[in-house]
């Protein structure tokens, strides 16, 4: 008896968790650019300043060896772009003149030149810690040549584009903004700052956003209008959560090159909700390096010590252009709670434990060698060091640039004394009852909760929706024990395949989530899954790796197998019971019957018998969710359910891991394969009543074969028969089949 290994396979899956390889900061690619015109440098000044972004010069690249010709290449960049300057920042489209070119099916590259970051590493390190709590773009390192010149070593950030939208949203066809004003004012211009202040025709606004989706300027002006109504009125159309972890990130980070300070560097996507989700962008300035805003009183330019205590609410009492992102979400008293809590959150998960500090130094340790090769770096190699701890700059041209250790102390220790910031709840033992609810019944979820005035259950039925808030009660009557006891309960229906939950709470001074980073992280129901939702698809038998079966999730939500059960009914009712494993939607879920790496621990006494069997899947309480009889084993087919996830067991080319795309058992007639044959081939029809009678003839007309078969009840079920035709010579033959009064024929060949 061989064992059952299990093998995770979600095929055409994707996790918005895992590291893209492009970006990844611990490999160091090499970017190649050839141009023909040795003015190259001249051409590209020259279209930046005349088209701006439409401007491109043609050019072959080259990434990591991969050759890819007939890019459009430009400059890029505001404050980064100098003209004559050696490091430009580079836009690079890849697909320019050949349609769909890409590598590693990325289409844009986008290379910032660091120029104000003498520790080379602010843009990777703020783009990690922000990926932990909204979408965010991935960044790494690449060396940039030109006509076979190092230009020196370059940040590679992952475009916000049609990919990064899908990646995130699984669509990418809605409306689609970025927070980029044709001409930047500063410092007493509106720019992108969302203010309904260029009256009620969305065409004001037209300078001050750059539309990336093919229509929605109604849907913007909407937006700018809702927000100038409140809080409660945007609701409907704004992520309001994400806008409050953007406004986080950007303070606690003293990102102010963004919405903060000048009304810029941010994009918005609406999504299937028809909310407006912001993103982040241009983090390269972050951790003080830029420090201008007029959000605040120094509108003019602050120092270091002036960023160091930015009060997070300044622009509640001064801006000299409108913030309303910001203030009319912070005048709500439980969004500025919300605010501040997930402001705490980053602190203390990235900052006062010195994760940032030690992820900061293993970064600049993997660079070191190609910032010392860097001659055109703006800043010392010296520097390069010692703007980790230190400030760096101040003398001549150079501006003054805060060491990051220095600054997110100085920062840690401000936000510290501030009211509100801390003194907030505490939340321990969330937990829902009962354990595996069925759909459509009551659940209760319960949280023990102290210091608080007011608490709240955010809860949401599918992994698309949006949240919606309930109160929470401890008055005895919501499974929550006694009143007054410091656990609170509320009753959800337990409606859909997954229940998304956080708890919130909040007293007078400061509010807090469970799990912290919501809405963002969120805790999960999965209700009891229900025959259909996971079917075994697709069986292949036999022994060694050809042997497989395929489960699949036929649902619109992750579902967890954790504990369900694979029995053999044809082999002494073997039994193995899934580990803790998560389907993704409409994905795949392959089992192995052998050992194919004996580093791999997941074993299972099943057999996958050549000749034929019966599997049944059953949840953890027994209940049966499918089951599935297969044929015997024949070289190049499996068997499985077509149309895919729901329809009949029948005979198929194998698809393992993907979409049963036809069955090949044919509704009338039969096929036979292989042909050509030699000792042996099959024919395969749908049974019915009475017998099967194959007759072979010969090129004379001879007959030379004439069987008769008879088979069980199971009208319709896929039958196929083997033929022994080991003793025919080789050449061209007839094959006739009737089966119960229709006859069929085909050419046979044996070579």
């Amino acid at each position: 008896m061989r064992n059952l290994l299990l093998f995770l396979f979600l095929a055409g899956s994707f996790s918005v968790a895992a590291q893209d390889a492009f970006y990844d900061p611990g490999t160091i690619h090499e970017i190649r650019i050839h141009f023909r015109e040795h003015t190259w440098r001249h051409i590209l000044d020259s279209l930046f300043k005349a088209a701006g972004d439409n401007g491109k010069l043609t050019g072959d690249v080259t990434i990591d060896g991969h050759f890819l010709p007939g890019a459009g290449i430009r400059y890029k960049g505001y404050s980064s772009y100098n003209e004559n300057e050696i490091k430009n920042p580079f836009n690079i489209d890849l697909d320019y003149h050949i349609k769909n070119q890409n590598h590693l099916d990325h289409v844009k590259i986008k290379l910032s030149n660091v120029i104000h970051d003498p520790s080379f590493v602010r843009e990777v390190l703020s783009y990690e810690i922000a990926r932990n709590y909204l979408p965010s773009p991935e960044a790494g390192f690449a060396n940039l040549y030109v006509n076979d010149t190092l230009i020196g070593l370059y940040t590679n950030v992952e475009a916000v584009d049609q990919k990064f939208l899908l990646k995130h949203w699984g669509n990418d066809q809605n409306s689609f903004f970025k927070g980029e004003p044709l001409k930047l004012q500063y410092p007493f211009g509106d720019n992108a700052n969302l203010a309904l202040t260029h009256g009620s025709d969305s065409g004001g606004y037209i300078p001050y956003y750059n539309m990336e989706s093919a229509a929605g300027w109604n849907n913007l002006y909407n937006l700018i209008s809702r927000l100038d109504m409140g809080a409660d009125s945007a609701a409907g159309i704004l992520n309001i959560d994400r806008a409050l972890w953007m406004h986080a990130f950007n303070e606690a980070l003293l990102n102010l090159d963004s919405y903060i300070g000048y009304s810029q560097n941010f994009y918005l996507y609406k999504d299937e909700n028809g909310r407006f989700n912001p993103i982040l962008w241009d983090l390269n300035m972050s951790f003080g390096s830029f420090r201008d805003s007029d959000g605040s009183t120094h509108f003019l330019g602050l120092t270091i010590p002036e960023a160091e205590k930015l009060d997070p609410l300044a622009l509640m009492d001064f801006a000299v252009s409108p913030r309303p992102l910001m203030t009319k979400l912070f005048s709500n008293d439980t969004l500025r709670r919300m605010y501040y809590a997930h402001m705490r959150t980053i602190v203390e998960e990235q900052f006062r434990n010195g994760r940032y500090y030690a992820r900061a130094k293993e970064l600049q340790a993997l660079i070191d060698n190609d910032v010392l090769n860097d001659s055109n770096r703006f800043y010392s190699y010296d520097d390069f060091h010692a703007n980790l701890t230190g400030t760096v700059g101040g003398t001549g041209s150079m501006n003054e640039y805060p060491g990051i250790r220095e600054l997110v102390e100085a920062r840690m220790d401000y936000l510290d004394k501030l009211v509100g910031f801390t003194g907030q709840p505490v939340i321990s033992e969330v937990t829902h009852f009962p354990d595996e609810p069925i759909k459509n019944e009551n659940c209760w979820i319960t949280a023990s909760v102290q210091r608080s005035a007011k608490v709240l259950l955010g809860c949401r039925f599918s992994s698309g929706g949006t949240f919606s808030r309930i109160s929470m009660a401890d008055d005895g009557n919501h499974h929550d024990g006694e009143a007054g006891d410091g656990v609170f309960g509320a009753r959800i229906n337990t409606g859909g395949n997954t229940i998304q939950y956080y708890i919130y709470a909040e007293n007078d001074q400061a509010g807090m989530f469970s799990p912290e980073r919501a809405e963002f992280d969120f805790y999960t129901i999965q209700p009891m899954i229900l025959p259909g939702e996971v079917v075994i698809n697709e069986i292949s038998p036999g022994s060694g790796e050809e042997a497989w079966i395929e489960l699949l999730n036929t649902t619109t939500e992750p579902l967890k197998v954790t504990n369900m059960n694979l029995t053999n009914e044809s082999s002494s009712q073997e039994r193995w019971s899934l580990p803790d494993t998560l389907i993704f939607p409409k994905k795949y879920l392959l089992i192995y019957p052998s050992a194919i790496s004996a580093r791999e621990k997941s074993y299972a006494p099943l057999t996958l018998s050549p000749y034929g069997g019966s599997l049944v899947l059953s949840s953890a309480a027994g209940v049966i969710l499918d089951s599935a009889t297969y044929g015997p084993r024949i070289p190049g087919k499996s068997t499985g359910r077509y149309p895919n996830g729901y329809g009949p067991i029948t005979y198929m080319i194998p698809t393992k891991g993907a979409f049963n795309t036809t069955g090949t058992t044919p509704r009338s007639g039969f096929i036979l394969f292989p042909n050509p044959g030699r000792e042996q081939t099959y024919i395969e029809f749908k049974k019915k009543a009475g017998a099967v009678m194959v007759t072979i003839f010969d090129s004379y007309g001879k007959t030379v074969l004439d069987n008769a078969y008879f088979y069980g009840p199971g009208e319709g079920e896929p039958v196929v028969q083997p033929l022994d035709i080991s003793l025919l010579s080789s050449g061209l033959y007839l094959v006739r089949v009737n089966v119960d009064g229709e006859t069929s024929h085909q050419k046979l060949i044996i070579d």
